[in-house]
């Protein structure tokens, strides 16, 4: 690729001492190295902090921003956009793991112009299996209305049509990935979905697994176009 953009990759850490290295490194040794590292510790109470300055000595693309208090990934991700430099945003979490050649082969579908974001499939990291696995064959306005059809961690969008819907809703505690999908389908942004599995998402003490009331609440809001009630959070 000819004058590659630059990606924002954005991550938010909370109590990860043990599992964020893993992740770090899944992005620091991408094929793909015209990046920025937006790396978020929003207040965590274990080492995250010290794990992240490490990798920050050693790496001038990453950068570390502590919060002062806990504020939650919503308003975390929406801080990192807000301070990122690249044209182009990339998730990633903190518990999950991106192969190798994971950017690089969806920045292509963005850098071509064809596209506005793009997603991959991920693999389970504790079942090996496909995901999503029958839901990605059908069309993803038809599964917003059900469920969430895409892996967030896997999204490589352009910063433009992140603005354009506003980025994250930070009414949004929970199932703000959700809220934003159904937001990029409701404004037919154009969206490759790569059937190649090139993340692998942790589905063990996680947000979803340890919040599920929560996910739940706010993905019924989702589907039914109400406002949560943010007394909740």
């Amino acid at each position: 690729m000819n004058n590659i953009p630059l990606v924002s990759v954005i991550m938010s850490a909370y109590n990860s001492e043990n599992y964020i290295a893993e992740s770090i490194e899944s992005i620091t040794k991408q094929s793909y190295k015209n990046i920025e590292f937006l790396i978020i510790d929003d207040n965590s109470e274990d080492n995250t902090s010290e794990v992240i300055k490490k990798y920050e000595k050693s790496d001038k693309r990453i950068k570390f921003i502590p919060n002062s208090k806990n504020i939650g990934l919503t308003k975390s991700l929406n801080k990192a956009i807000m301070l990122s430099q690249g044209k182009v945003i990339a998730r990633q979490d903190d518990d999950d793991v991106s192969l190798p050649n994971r950017l690089e082969a969806q920045v292509k579908h963005i850098h071509s112009g064809s596209y506005d974001v793009c997603f991959a499939r991920a693999t389970n990291m504790q079942n090996s299996k496909p995901m999503p696995r029958y839901s990605f064959y059908l069309p993803p306005r038809l599964v917003v209305k059900y469920k969430n059809p895409f892996i967030h961690g896997s999204m490589v969008i352009k910063k433009e049509i992140l603005k354009m819907v506003g980025n994250y809703n930070e009414n949004y505690y929970y199932s703000q990935d959700y809220y934003l999908f159904k937001r990029l389908l409701e404004n037919r942004v154009k969206i490759k979905y790569i059937k190649e599995e090139l993340y692998l998402l942790n589905t063990k003490n996680n947000i979803s697994s340890n919040f599920r009331e929560e996910q739940n609440y706010y993905a019924q809001c989702v589907q039914r176009n109400i406002e949560p009630d943010i007394g909740r959070d």
